[in-house]
């Protein structure tokens, strides 16, 4: 094939959203303006099993000879004569945050036209947010299968995980039983090297995603480089992943475009200028994201804390603003979804569970998966997001940018090449 499929579809699932699109008045509400066309707010379904973050590994894994494993993105044709394989994760780099990192990254620049050899687009599973994505990638299987479905989720026991701040508690092995592609890659005997911040080291999130590789610590974006290259450089067949966060963090914190975001993007060209000019022999370097990111003005906040009618019935909250989880009193179900679609009408969709497992978002999702996933899930559309006060810390309300639902600007992520 000539690139990794993305699959979109403005009848991916419900009426088109409408966009909230209104970039003339940013300067007015303080948010940076994102520059996000109409097309961003299109749904996007995940291209499962052709062209998502889930079948990236397991194509490399082919290319670089593991058995059992098949190159279903079409990867291969541009990796002739590689054994030794580089693959870089920014955070938050989504396909339409491309054009604006790129002005303030030369490097980022020419990989997006194709100077590397190849430009393409994968999508994120669902939902679009970094403790699925993480995993997604690692296990090279959809989220329904290795059952991390959301930023959080609630436990059987009715505590809610947090996946980022996941300790042992459940136990990773168990909660996320999935092997990942780094074992299967280091049982073929390719060296494996995972090369991430200090503190990540034997996290839930960390041993589920990236179990089987060798760890090596990197706080900054010129360590990640480096170590990512001195990996890269010891010689035999080797699959080398980096991981950097700041682009994200700049977005949630300022918004996309901010001028910390702005900083951020020169900081991601740093991070690319010492790698694609400091690759050995027989090795290539893929760049690639978690998901995208979108800026939410004030006037797309809706509040649990600041609507009494959305609290009504609901006995426990999760996900994330922009895909929110719903557990409720019992027998309450059909009328917390009558009032949350009253209140956000085209603003969200409001599915039931079973809806959103039947319409094929998570992959198939086994029995013991599945109370994971809200009885209710608000897929926010538009520039909007359904905040939890009171359920989560305050200070989610006061990021900017936000992502996990299914538009195009969350969706879909860019995979470049460097040789």
């Amino acid at each position: 094939m000539d690139s990794p499929a993305v699959s979109s579809s403005a009848a991916a699932s419900g009426a088109a959203p409408a966009t909230g699109d209104i970039p003339d008045i940013f300067p007015l509400i303080g948010v940076p303006d994102d520059g996000l066309p109409a097309e961003a707010f299109a749904p996007v379904r995940p291209a499962y099993g052709s062209g998502s973050l889930a079948d990236l590994l397991p194509s490399l894994s082919a290319v670089l000879g593991v058995p059992g494993t098949a190159d279903v993105i079409g990867i291969g044709q541009h990796l002739d004569g590689v054994d030794r394989v580089g693959v870089l994760l920014v955070d938050g780099l989504g396909a339409y945050q491309l054009g604006l990192a790129s002005s303030h990254a030369p490097v980022l620049a020419d990989l997006a036209a194709g100077g590397g050899g190849f430009a393409g687009r994968l999508t994120s599973g669902f939902p679009s947010t970094t403790p699925v994505s993480l995993v997604t990638l690692g296990t090279g299987v959809t989220p329904g299968a290795h059952g991390v479905l959301g930023f959080s989720v609630r436990q059987p026991d009715g505590r809610v995980l947090n996946h980022i701040f996941w300790g042992n508690d459940p136990d990773p092995l168990l909660w996320q039983p999935v092997p990942t592609r780094f074992s299967t890659a280091a049982d073929a005997g390719v060296a494996v090297t995972v090369v991430t911040r200090p503190e990540f080291e034997g996290s839930g999130l960390t041993v589920s995603a990236n179990r089987g590789a060798v760890f090596v610590g990197a706080s900054e974006g010129a360590e990640v480089a480096e170590r990512m290259l001195a990996a890269l450089s010891a010689g035999g067949p080797a699959l080398v992943y980096g991981y950097f966060r700041d682009l994200d963090r700049a977005g949630h914190e300022d918004g996309v475009n901010a001028p910390t975001w702005q900083t951020a993007a020169r900081d991601v060209n740093a991070v690319l200028d010492r790698l694609v000019h400091g690759l050995p022999p027989r090795s290539a370097l893929l760049v690639v994201a978690d998901h995208g990111q979108m800026n939410i003005p004030p006037a797309g906040h809706f509040d649990m804390a600041d609507i009494p009618e959305l609290r009504e019935g609901v006995a426990g909250v999760a996900g994330e603003p922009r895909v929110r989880y719903l557990y409720c009193a019992d027998g309450a179900r059909d009328d917390v979804m009558a009032t949350w679609r009253g209140v956000f009408q085209d603003r969200a969709w409001v599915r039931t569970r079973e809806q959103v497992i039947d319409e094929g978002w998570f992959g198939a999702v086994p029995t013991e998966h599945r109370d994971r996933i809200g009885e209710i899930v608000v897929m926010c559309q538009g520039r909007t997001v359904a905040l939890a006060t009171g359920w989560e810390p305050p200070v989610v309300a006061s990021l900017v940018a936000h992502h996990g639902s299914v538009t195009a600007a969350e969706m879909t992520i860019p995979l470049l090449l460097a040789r």
